[in-house]
């Protein structure tokens, strides 16, 4: 079976990797270079650094609706195209193979359509996620079911661990559902719109800590944007972020927001009904430090 393969960030390469390996891969799609970080250099995304690497054909378009590009596709003769962690792609492009294309999703589709599923699982305090292979179709993240595999978040888990073992176990789901396609014994469900939740790309607003409720959804926010981007919070001026930390389930005497460090080893502030033990911060223009660290230089 002929594939080509459309993704970007890291999350898409264990996909990438073993569909080499057990599938035609004749060729790679992914975004356009571009300039980042503090010398503006040209950054390739992880896919394209794995494909340089296997020799894959690989393309970059701008526009996936121009001629040059859509002829190069029609060229390739793919019976299926794969979408791990690409951007949208208009009917011309995702109607074109004879057996579909094939989206990989962070979740157990209709819930979390949208950019961001894995946070917004953690953030809502989820205990159970998935990932969903589906057959694309006009309307973001409708199209008809092909697999779905759940995954328990356990309970101290971040978005960082999450992602890593969402990312390898995609890959896998993904391989399942492209040996039954080809094997002709798999019928797509189409999906119960009622049951459909948003998953938004995030904002700065979801990052920031609102003090004043309950120790469980702070707790869920800074799990939910740990390692990257960082939930965030003011104190005397200052923006710090705060990447890991503790529940402490008791009625606080001071008011939400609070800072309560003791004796240079620990930080708690206060929430609704308890505390954040923090166990990692980012003071500003500073790295993540660990909490014995950052107050051994604080201003008290």
């Amino acid at each position: 079976m002929k594939i080509v393969f459309l993704g970007t960030p890291d999350f898409a390469v264990p996909s990438l990797e073993l569909i080499n390996q057990k599938f035609d891969l004749v060729a790679v799609i992914t975004a356009p270079d571009k300039k980042g970080g503090r010398g503006h250099v040209w950054i390739e995304s992880p896919v394209k650094k794995w494909s340089l690497l296997h020799d894959k054909k690989l393309l970059q378009p701008k526009n996936l609706k121009s001629k040059k590009f859509l002829n190069e596709l029609e060229q390739l003769s793919a019976d299926v195209f794969v979408v791990v962690a690409f951007r949208m792609l208009p009917k011309e492009v995702w109607n074109m193979p004879k057996l579909g294309t094939i989206n990989l999703h962070g979740s157990l589709l209709p819930k979390y359509r949208g950019a961001a599923p894995i946070q917004r699982a953690i953030l809502n305090g989820e205990k159970i996620t998935g990932l969903t292979t589906f057959l694309l179709k006009e309307e973001i993240d409708t199209g008809d079911i092909l697999l779905q595999k759940k995954i328990t978040i356990e309970q101290d888990e971040n978005f960082g661990s999450l992602y890593e073992r969402m990312k390898h176990i995609g890959s896998h789901l993904l391989i399942e559902t492209l040996n039954i396609l080809q094997e002709k014994i798999i019928t797509p469900i189409k999906q119960v719109n009622e049951l459909a939740t948003p998953a938004p790309k995030i904002s700065t607003q979801d990052l920031k800590i609102n003090w004043n409720q309950p120790v469980e959804n702070i707790y869920n926010q800074i799990r939910a944007f740990s390692p990257f981007p960082g939930a965030w919070t003011s104190h005397e001026n200052k923006v710090y972020k705060i990447f890991s930390g503790k529940k402490i389930l008791s009625l606080p005497d001071e008011s939400p927001g609070s800072w309560v460090i003791e004796n240079r080893k620990s930080l708690k502030i206060a929430c609704q009904d308890g505390y954040i033990e923090v166990t990692s911060i980012q003071p500003p223009s500073k790295k993540c430090m660990n909490i014995s660290d950052f107050l051994n230089g604080f201003q008290i």
